[in-house]
């Protein structure tokens, strides 16, 4: 028989948490092996072992949200109204970025050259089921000559940057909910709407 793992995947996943809380309390640039270790009860020999140094650990948490992220995705129930249901994908990137803000700013808030590469693969899982959730409004013709890609790119972006508004401002006034709500109805409609338009983005004339 082989010797067991010394450090194992419940060891891992308490140096990401640790990590993660670190990060969320006091900023990436304050990331030390040694402190997410003594965190996680753990050695830094774990953190070696298990990730191999600082930017591996930066590209597991990246990962671990892409993986939140198509998690959730998965579970947004799909209905007769792809339109509403794309709308609960938004909120449901809204929660993502309000209860992980650490890795939030590591995927898509500061994303740091060195680590994207170890988290490309992960994103791109998330992307492929996103896009699944927009085929069935380019079935119904209702992206106006979009592609699926360019659509999901428009939701994606929206999605980003609504997300960093609300984490930067201390009050918008209103519910924020609804606002999401209503400016995602507004851009997955007006997908549709935009078959009324002409190439420079002004209304066609009646025929």
């Amino acid at each position: 028989m082989g010797r067991p793992r010394e450090h194992d995947e419940r060891t891992a996943a308490a140096l990401l948490d640790a990590a993660e809380r670190m990060i969320e309390s006091d900023g990436t640039g304050a990331l030390t092996l040694r402190e997410v270790a003594r965190r996680a009860g753990t050695t830094t020999r774990a953190v070696y072992s298990l990730f191999g140094s600082k930017e591996a650990l930066l590209g597991a948490l990246g990962a671990r949200s892409f993986e939140l992220l198509t998690e959730g995705l998965r579970a947004t129930p799909v209905t007769a109204d792809p339109r509403r249901d794309l709308i609960e994908a938004a909120l449901m990137f809204r929660r993502f970025a309000i209860e992980h803000p650490a890795l939030f700013d590591i995927s898509f808030h500061r994303v740091d050259p060195d680590v994207w590469p170890r988290f490309r693969q992960a994103a791109s899982d998330a992307l492929a089921v996103l896009h699944q959730r927009f085929e069935p409004l380019a079935a119904a013709d209702l992206l106006s000559g979009r592609t699926v890609a360019e659509a999901a790119t428009e939701f994606h972006a929206l999605c980003e940057g609504m997300a960093a508004v609300e984490r930067r401002a201390t009050s918008f006034g209103t519910d924020l909910e609804r606002l999401w709500r209503n400016g995602f109805h507004a851009l997955i409609t007006g997908f549709a709407d935009c078959s009324r338009q002409d190439a420079r983005g002004l209304p066609r004339p009646p025929r």
